[in-house]
């Protein structure tokens, strides 16, 4: 069995509903997805597709990018994560691909508000980082984060990077961009990357890996992304497979 470790299923892509989505990923062999939140405003329609669905957790989150009617503060993320689906806190972090580092304070202290909400609720984080690694590591160890762990989703970084990143604790989840032609640098990352700190994911609707680049994504193309690393590590899909379930139950405790 193969698990999402990062999705975004309740986004209006996906107009046809959620079951066709579902049929999907269990003909594919996905057996759960982890629904993971951008905003607070997007949380409760997201919490409602996820509730009652024993295959879908949720985390809650403002995403470092997303410019929120409500900004978030500890209280209120403990509150939401203190729900039986809801495993983790995030998706959080840094990026500065928009804006540049100078002006973007307000990410860096949401950012600390999370890793606050993460320790406090004693749930991992989901980190996200773009052009934005040296703050992102920064950030995690003046706050404490190696306290909770998490995963560093969508992974396009250097092993440097992963490296000081499993030495605080975490994981290293990989998507679709592994799959790309011009990401021989990541898959290098991939093969170093210790089995029992691999995770797997789409960031669906984003980011369909080959051969469905260019497409709309969907859990169950994460099958591609776990053969593809597979193959980079030379064993097979059912050893990938087994280890990051593994490691996605021992990091959200589920």
């Amino acid at each position: 069995m193969l698990i999402d470790s990062h999705c975004h299923i309740d986004f209006p892509d996906y107009e046809e509903g959620i079951e066709p989505v579902l049929a999907n990923m269990r003909e594919n062999g996905v057996g759960h997805a982890l629904c993971v939140s951008v905003s607070l405003e997007r949380f409760p329609a997201m919490l409602a597709l996820v509730e009652g669905r024993l295959n879908l957790f949720a985390s809650v989150g403002v995403h470092p990018d997303h410019e929120d009617a409500r900004e978030p503060d500890v209280e209120t993320l403990v509150d939401l994560a203190a729900h039986a689906r809801v495993i983790a806190i995030g998706e959080t972090g840094l990026d500065y691909y928009r804006q540049p580092r100078e002006a973007v304070d307000w990410q860096r202290e949401r950012f600390r508000v999370h890793i606050r909400a993460a320790r406090a609720a004693g749930k991992p984080l989901i980190i996200h980082t773009r052009n934005a690694a040296e703050d992102t590591l920064t950030l995690m160890r003046e706050e404490g984060a190696d306290a909770v762990g998490g995963v560093m989703h969508c992974f396009t970084e250097s092993w440097e990077v992963a490296r000081a990143a499993l030495d605080l604790g975490l994981y290293i989840s990989f998507s679709g961009i592994v799959t790309f032609k011009n990401a021989a640098s990541l898959r290098e990352v991939a093969r170093q990357v210790p089995l029992d700190r691999l995770l797997v994911e789409t960031d669906a609707p984003y980011l369909a890996p080959v051969p469905h680049r260019g497409k709309r994504n969907e859990p169950a193309y994460v099958r591609h992304v776990a053969e593809h690393i597979a193959e980079l590590k030379g064993v097979s899909l059912d050893i990938l497979s087994t280890a990051t379930t593994d490691n996605f139950k021992r990091l959200f405790k589920t």
